[in-house]
């Protein structure tokens, strides 16, 4: 089958290579620009578009991909399928109707439709989660299905970043699966529709105020490639990186308590310990570590 990929990150560079080895080898990649990026604020290119020119693919870098020029440059490779995969930015009329369509989405939709499916699952404690192959619509993440297949959350041990590789793998083997058995789409039930927004820096804040199991949840669902945060006395931020509900006596929300080692920060309902840290502009480190040379940052002023 003739087809054409959109994608954009690391997720969408494991299935175009699933895809890329199947007989479905895209004809040309359609990414986004190249765009400043980390602190330093070079200029470097998405995920995907690397993996394309690795893979000797045609890549196409336009600033809208529903501006004409784009638009022409797909239907100039007449694909039988465009196929989408944590693009970034919204498919819109004419080309959503110009083509028939195919995008990974990693929820068993319609749960966790939006921008942050992977990161919510987690956050919420769900038990699964999973792949969706879907028709794009108008409607964000509401068009209809034609494969899906379940995924376990592994608590506590799954964070992003292991999940998502997992995701990425079996979104790569699904779409190949699709494109192969042309599987018949059915509509999604109107039971069950969550929203994954997207992770605003408000959402990276471990808030006392919230449960510590919640608060491990949060940790998890945001590492490696955002961070979640506690605030210090001082104001600072001190990032976390692993986290695990404790037993031990909590002291008071927002506060910290040290002891052997151990680093526990105090929550609504107990201790959520700190087990990674990372200080602001420094390297991750164990918390033991870190208390060698900060417990005084954590003492109230």
């Amino acid at each position: 089958m003739r087809t054409v990929y959109l994608g954009t990150s690391d997720f969408a560079v494991t299935v175009l290579r699933r895809v890329a080895d199947s007989e479905h080898r895209p004809l040309a990649v359609v990414t986004r620009p190249d765009r400043p990026r980390g602190r330093g604020r070079r200029v470097a290119s998405p995920p995907v578009a690397a993996a394309a020119k690795e893979l000797g693919i045609e890549l196409i870098q336009p600033d809208s991909v529903n501006a004409e020029e784009a638009r022409e440059a797909i239907a100039a490779l007449e694909p039988d399928a465009v196929l989408i995969c944590a693009f970034g930015a919204f498919i819109r009329e004419p080309l959503l109707s110009s083509h028939s369509m195919l995008n990974v989405h990693p929820s068993l939709l319609p749960r966790w439709r939006g921008a942050a499916p992977i990161e919510r699952a987690i956050e919420a404690g769900d038990a699964e989660t999973g792949v969706t192959i879907m028709s794009p619509t108008m409607e964000m993440d509401a068009g209809p299905i034609c494969l899906q297949r379940m995924e376990p959350i592994r608590h506590p041990d799954d964070d992003y970043g292991v999940l998502s590789a997992r995701l990425a793998v079996l979104g790569g083997e699904l779409l190949v699966e699709a494109l192969d058995t042309r599987p018949p789409f059915r509509d999604q039930p109107e039971d069950g529709v969550t929203i994954a927004s997207k992770i605003e820096a408000s959402d990276r804040l471990l808030d006392p105020a919230r449960e510590a199991a919640f608060l491990e949840r949060r940790v998890r669902a945001l590492t490696p490639h955002i961070g979640a945060f506690v605030l210090l006395p001082s104001g600072e931020r001190l990032g976390v990186r692993r986290a695990a509900v404790s037993a031990a006596p909590p002291p008071p929300p927002s506060e910290f308590e040290t002891s052997d080692g151990t680093l526990l920060f105090g929550c609504v309902d107990g201790a959520l310990e700190l087990i990674e840290v990372q200080p602001a502009g420094g390297r991750p480190m164990e918390a033991a570590a870190y208390l060698r040379g900060h417990a005084t940052a954590l003492s109230p002023s």
